[in-house]
């Protein structure tokens, strides 16, 4: 039933050359920003995308979203939902892979080995607690 909902987002953006990405009840937008028009395109959009969100009754989840600026940055990409300011963030957890802005996998891998210590650390103190 979602699919209902969901499928027309593809339609709504592509009037503004926004390129989405949907998983489940995600969704993600991506543009290259050349110049300033590009990033007041991409502002419509989310702009159509909380309209949208209100005809259909359905809420944006504000805090969970953010900018992930790729490459280098030369145009302010300043951009709200609803009036509500979105952090630029220098890496963004995507499907448990960790994106960084360099799309360098050393920030995902370092993640990934923390979590392994932490692990192995609990299993070695309940051994010796044996």
């Amino acid at each position: 039933m979602f699919l209902v909902y969901i499928n027309e987002l593809a339609t709504v953006f592509e009037k503004y050359g926004i390129k989405i990405k949907l998983f489940a009840d995600d969704v993600k937008l991506y543009v290259q920003i050349l110049n300033d028009i590009r990033v007041v395109q991409l502002q419509q959009a989310i702009d159509a995308l909380v309209n949208w969100a209100t005809e259909w009754q359905l809420s944006i989840s504000v805090n969970k979203c953010s900018v992930l600026n790729v490459g280098r940055v030369t145009h302010s990409t300043s951009l709200n939902i609803d009036g509500t300011a979105l952090p630029v963030v220098s890496s963004v957890r995507d499907l448990g892979i960790l994106v960084s802005h360099d799309l360098s996998p050393t920030l995902h891998i370092s993640s990934f080995v923390c979590n392994a210590h932490k692990r192995s650390a609990a299993i070695v103190s309940l051994y010796v607690e044996m």
